[in-house]
């Protein structure tokens, strides 16, 4: 899959094995509590993301549930620690059942 262009990713290129690094992310959704109501006074559905994960080389590093006290656009800045070089794999679940990567390589030396 392809990294979605609703995904804003700081994750640097290069780490020293051991180094921690800082890892910041948000993503473009309306995150819509379904208590707001439109110009015609109808109610708009309620919408979030409900979960969201961080793998590197497929071992979990953060998962975090998610729920309608969230913010718009939601930011998520959290740290790991350089092991291995590999793939860093964000993921967003939109309670739809739609969701959201991005996959950023990083080199460990």
């Amino acid at each position: 899959m392809a990294n979605s262009d609703r995904v804003k990713v700081r994750i640097p290129a290069k780490a020293k094995k051991g180094e921690i690094i800082e890892i910041k992310t948000q993503i473009s959704h309306d995150m819509e509590t379904g208590l707001r109501k439109d110009g015609a006074g109808k109610t708009i559905p309620r919408r979030i993301i409900n979960r969201f994960t961080c793998t590197w080389n497929n071992e979990p590093v953060i998962s975090a549930d998610w729920h309608q006290a969230v913010s718009a656009n939601p930011f998520a800045s959290f740290f790991a620690v350089a092991t291995s070089s590999g793939k860093i794999k964000l993921t967003w679940f939109d309670e739809t059942g739609e969701s959201f990567e991005y996959a950023h390589d990083i080199l460990v030396e």
